[in-house]
């Protein structure tokens, strides 16, 4: 391996270690109350689940012994109100094949979501827990609409609402101001799906004609995988410019941003789950505002919740007319590819496979490959592999030309040394260049054919990094040891932390970090050139960041490391097999022996290149007599 391809890797490898420095979790401190919090979660989930079974074809209503009156669907009358709901709400049940959403008539808020088909790692790891995961609770979501009605400011936050379920999946709130005026806001849940179409309607408000409305939502999302730091680490609000695409706030830290162009939509991601809220016609950027907060040590959501969202939306204004509607679509699910593409609305941008290049290696390559594996009945892990083995063949053109390039500076390092050796001061640095090129030019060998590709693998190299953290196919799917291949995988737990390490061992890490250190002693023998006086060891650093990975990955994806260690594998393999049955050392240097001898026959052809360097260093000899003199 000849000096320039050992710098391109040297320089990929502090790329990937100042990537991985920068989105390396932190371990945190399991605390006692997170147990309370998690059993009171557990409890709320039971009620939830068991109003839902006894609710089937009947009203929510009916629990509490009140039948809704007929006239009450529709608009309300003065006449026709029946018994409002108690001061603190009542709870009422939508559900269908996919998720469960309660909701309360105090304000006509969505009080809490549940997934059906999808567990928390706690309760993954814990068979007899409920089977239904909460992506947030009661008291951790609220939405309201605030607005002046003409004579003050009206807020619809603690609002009674008067219920009316028309089936198993409709619902709709009415909140009766006077004899004129009423609000109402209705939720209706598609059938085997996550979306859910809201209204609302604002009826006999032309006084309050032209007033803004906003629409406040605010939300805590819940921890819902195996590491909290984590989820922490990629959760965000994510939104779309209706002008300038997709944007997102800060992921490390506290973010506002007050908008600079409306919104076609705002989401409010974690890890593998989202809550999106689309309007019908695009939120107003002036008075719009969001907001992304982490919880401080000492609150008590701290060990229980990803993180604080928060938006102000400018909805519009009310029009001048009996009533003025909104039209919304609240999309509550996981962050799955197919999922989000088939909603068709640009809901797959908010999944992080990285910028540019690498966005559209993930999108248009590795993503169809993957998916294709796993629909034609694959498991998780021998897809993995498969798709390993199918980029490396992909990549054995490349890999071929690095070897063969390797090999050549191998053949001329006595002859690059006796190079280094006749020009030992820095003034015959030109005559050194010049004697290198002609050796290059005359031998067929070329540095830059080593480093060259590597450059091209560095696209596949990154975009498989952002691909498998954010492939939701790995949530929770099992292989080998690994109980979780969206998490790390651990062997043994330490009981205690490591700085920087973490409380556990990773295996996958570790084999992935031993397999790229014998990849790089089995390369270290064909280094060209010799180590340079004043330049840092080649080869030290390259010893050195096989380590280094076992600390920035070993709390990373299981499913990323296990893919790296094959990856690495295949490549000691290809390498091995390129070596000893398709190319022979002894041909090619005699090939290369050869082509010099027929070179100095008849005499070396001078590239454009070379012609210009010779012009150079005629010049610093000109220069150099003219100061002598």
């Amino acid at each position: 391996m000849d000096k320039n391809t050992l710098t391109g890797l040297v320089l990929i490898g502090l790329l990937l270690t100042l990537f991985t420095v920068f989105n390396r979790p932190t371990e945190e401190e399991i605390k006692e109350r997170q147990k309370t919090e998690l059993e009171k979660n557990n409890k709320s989930k039971q009620k939830v689940a068991s109003k839902e079974s006894n609710s089937d074809n009947k009203s929510i209503d009916a629990s509490s012994n009140a039948k809704p009156d007929e006239n009450d669907k529709g608009n309300v009358s003065k006449n026709t109100m029946p018994q409002i709901d108690t001061i603190i709400g009542k709870y009422h049940t939508i559900s269908n094949n996919n998720m469960v959403v309660n909701l309360n008539s105090k304000g006509g808020i969505i009080n809490s979501v549940f997934l059906k088909k999808y567990v928390t790692y706690d309760e993954f790891a814990n068979s007899s827990a409920p089977k239904s995961l909460c992506l947030f609770n009661e008291g951790d979501n609220i939405n309201f609409i605030s607005f002046n009605d003409g004579q003050k400011n009206l807020s619809t936050k603690n609002l009674l609402f008067i219920t009316d379920k028309k089936n198993n999946n409709e619902i709709s709130f009415v909140h009766q101001i006077d004899s004129l005026r009423s609000i109402k806001q209705s939720y209706k849940l598609q059938n085997d799906s996550y979306e859910i179409d809201y209204n609302i309607e604002l009826i006999g408000f032309k006084d309050a004609n032209g007033n803004t409305i906003q629409y406040e939502w605010k939300s805590n999302l819940r921890k819902t995988e195996k590491l909290l730091s984590e989820q922490r680490r990629v959760s965000t609000i994510c939104f779309e410019n209706k002008n300038e695409g997709f944007d997102y706030l800060s992921e490390t830290s506290d973010d506002d941003s007050d908008l600079e162009d409306d919104l076609n939509w705002v989401n409010y991601k974690q890890s593998y789950f989202s809550s999106f809220l689309r309007p019908e016609k695009a939120f107003k950027k002036s008075g719009s505002k969001l907001t992304i907060k982490n919880f401080e040590e000492s609150d008590i959501k701290y060990n229980t919740h990803v993180k604080s969202y928060a938006s102000s939306l400018n909805i519009g204004s009310i029009e001048n007319s009996s009533s003025t509607h909104f039209k919304f679509s609240w999309y509550f699910g996981p962050n799955d590819y197919e999922t989000l593409t088939s909603i068709e609305n640009n809901y797959e941008d908010i999944l992080n496979f990285g910028g540019g290049l690498f966005r559209w290696i993930n999108v248009y390559a590795i993503q169809p490959i993957f998916t294709f594996l796993i629909n034609n009945g694959i498991s998780i892990g021998i897809a993995i592999l498969l798709l390993t083995i199918i980029l490396k063949l992909f990549l054995m053109p490349v890999q071929w030309k690095m070897f063969v390039s390797s090999v050549k500076m191998k053949i001329l390092k006595p002859e690059i040394e006796e190079i280094n050796k006749k020009y030992p001061k820095k003034d015959d640095a030109m005559k050194k260049q010049m004697d290198m090129m002609n050796l290059y030019k005359e031998s067929g060998a070329s540095p830059l054919a080593g480093c060259l590709p590597m450059l091209i693998q560095m696209p596949i190299l990154i975009a498989v990094f952002r691909f498998f953290p954010t492939s939701f196919e790995l949530r929770q799917k099992s292989f080998l040891w690994a109980d979780d291949l969206s998490s790390y995988d651990s062997i043994l737990d330490l009981g205690f932390s490591i700085p920087l390490y973490g409380d556990h061992v990773s295996l996958f890490t570790l084999l992935m970090a031993c397999s790229t250190l014998f990849y790089t002693v089995m390369n270290s023998s064909n280094m060209a050139q010799p180590q340079q006086p004043g330049m840092p060891n080649m080869k030290v650093i390259m010893y050195i960041f096989p380590v280094m990975m076992i600390f920035f990955f070993n709390n990373y994806s299981s499913g990323l490391s296990y893919y790296y260690f094959i990856s690495t594998l295949a490549s000691i393999l290809i390498m091995i097999a390129i070596k000893k049955f398709f190319v022979n050392e002894d041909k090619l240097k005699l090939k290369m022996a050869n082509r010099k001898e027929k070179s100095k026959t008849e005499g070396p052809k001078k590239s454009k290149f070379q012609a210009r360097l010779e012009e150079m260093q005629k010049r610093q000899q000109e220069q150099m007599k003219k100061r002598k003199k």
